[in-house]
């Protein structure tokens, strides 16, 4: 029975991501981003090394994952100056990983919740719209 409701939850979890539309996914990754970078501070602050290079390494996944969503060519500027953010934030995950500094973790966690509500909020808009 565990095992078929697992199965269950499973197949909805991947119906999510597949269903989902562009600007959904993009939310979903700045979500993840997010949550694994919090996890990433509370680490450092456990001393937990292991967990720490475990979670910084999550979120650069995604932070790179939304770098190549990045269609520069239709983008422009905008697109360029995204992805000046994402290589800044990558940055100062590799800084707290090597040193495990908690301000650069803190820093990157600020500016992902900005994208994060920036992101939210053009989708409000275009729905409204």
């Amino acid at each position: 029975m565990a095992l078929q409701n697992m199965s269950a939850y499973q197949s909805y979890q991947k119906n999510k991501y597949e269903t989902a539309s562009p600007h959904r996914l993009t939310l979903m990754l700045y979500n993840g981003a997010v949550q694994f970078a919090i996890r990433a501070e509370q680490s450092i602050e456990e001393g937990n090394v292991a967990d720490t290079n475990k979670y910084i390494q999550k979120t650069q996944d995604i932070v790179y994952e939304l770098m190549t969503s990045l269609n520069e060519r239709e983008g422009g500027e905008l697109a360029q100056n995204l992805k000046n953010i994402y290589l800044y934030i990558i940055d100062r995950l590799v800084q707290a990983n090597m040193h495990k500094e908690k301000s650069n973790v803190t820093e990157v966690i600020v500016l992902l919740r900005e994208l994060q509500s920036a992101w939210e909020q053009i989708g409000k808009e275009v729905s409204l719209g």
